[in-house]
């Protein structure tokens, strides 16, 4: 007696009662607010470990206080050592220190580095910077309004590394520095105190390197002028005393004289 298998019924799902082996568990998917939020917060702590100069050189980086933004490579905003007791103040970018971001690095600072290594420093050992962060056009010479512009920048670099000698490279930073128009020929190898906001330090006026490349009796008396830089490095820089203050005295009363 044949026996007939019996008809495989279809398999339902009851969509009111799902079971526990036929139901997907639910993909967990991140929102995008904690990622966001991650996000920031990485970049808040990467922020807290800029130091001021480093956080100062970045907004010097999108300056568009002057004209001179319009045709820059970039800002060149300076670089060496952020605790240098020796500051170096030139005049502006040129050609190839808009290109590369960095300071004197055409053959004027080859013969920086030359005068350096005279007196058994290198560039680790100092911070050199401009007065004007970005190249003037044809490498002219920098103009009041962009003196004015920069100033800030610079100001804010000296009371941020704190050096104890400024030397400036050339009329430009002399003047700008010193407040006074006297020419760097008659100011050049004699220091002089000099409170820049609420700091002190010795200015020391230079010859600029790319006027000694081109004569060599100015580059004898650059020498000579480096030569004093690890003494007056040496010197303990006191406070300038404050002015003294005037006390008005006041008038005595006028006596009345008799007729006897």
């Amino acid at each position: 007696m044949s026996r007939t298998a019996p008809t495989a019924r279809p398999r339902t799902f009851a969509s009111s009662s799902p079971s526990s082996r036929d139901t997907a568990p639910p993909i967990s998917r991140p929102t995008e607010r904690p990622v966001a939020e991650a996000v920031a917060a990485v970049r808040v702590a990467a922020a807290e470990q800029l130091t001021e100069l480093e956080v100062l050189s970045r907004q010097a980086a999108g300056c568009t206080r002057c004209r001179l933004h319009e045709g820059r490579t970039q800002v060149v905003f300076g670089n060496g050592n952020p605790d240098a007791d020796l500051m170096f103040v030139g005049e502006a970018p040129g050609f190839h220190e808009d290109k590369q971001g960095l300071p004197f690095v055409g053959q004027a600072g080859k013969l920086l580095d030359k005068l350096l290594a005279g007196i058994g420093l290198t560039r680790a050992d100092v911070f050199v910077c401009n007065v004007l962060k970005c190249r003037p056009p044809g490498n002219r010479d920098p103009v009041p309004d962009e003196k004015e512009a920069c100033e800030p920048y610079l100001f804010r670099q000296v009371e941020l590394i704190k050096p104890k000698v400024i030397a400036t490279l050339g009329n430009h930073a002399t003047k700008q520095l010193s407040g006074k128009e006297t020419g760097i020929t008659r100011v050049h190898g004699q220091e002089q105190r000099l409170k820049v906001g609420a700091f002190d330090v010795l200015l020391y006026p230079l010859y600029h390197p790319a006027a000694a490349l081109y004569t060599p009796a100015m580059l004898s008396v650059l020498e000579q002028d480096f030569a004093r830089l690890p003494e007056l490095l040496g010197r303990e820089i006191a406070p300038l005393e404050p002015p003294p203050v005037l006390v008005p005295v006041a008038a005595e009363p006028a006596v009345q004289l008799g007729l006897f």
